[in-house]
């Protein structure tokens, strides 16, 4: 099992260089407080990180709430038994 994750991780490691190295143009990003020029492979990384830091963050906080939901409700019950 951990043979295969091994063999993922560098294929997508190197899918993602393949990528940025045919991607090397570069980007214009205006944010309302600073102009940006990346290159396209890294702006594409950067997206994916973020979109994978919010995705999990979002799923993190869901379970996290329900578990301390489903925590006080069992101290509700423990207490009126």
């Amino acid at each position: 099992m951990r043979l295969i994750v091994i063999f993922v991780l560098v294929f997508f490691a190197a899918a993602g260089l393949v990528v940025g190295a045919l991607n090397a143009g570069l980007v214009d990003y205006d944010f309302a407080f600073a102009q940006v020029q990346l290159p396209k492979g890294a702006a594409l990384l950067a997206a994916l990180v973020l979109g994978w830091l919010l995705g999990g963050l979002t799923a993190w906080l869901g379970v996290s709430l329900r578990h301390r939901r489903r925590k006080k409700e069992a101290g509700k019950k423990q207490v009126h038994a």
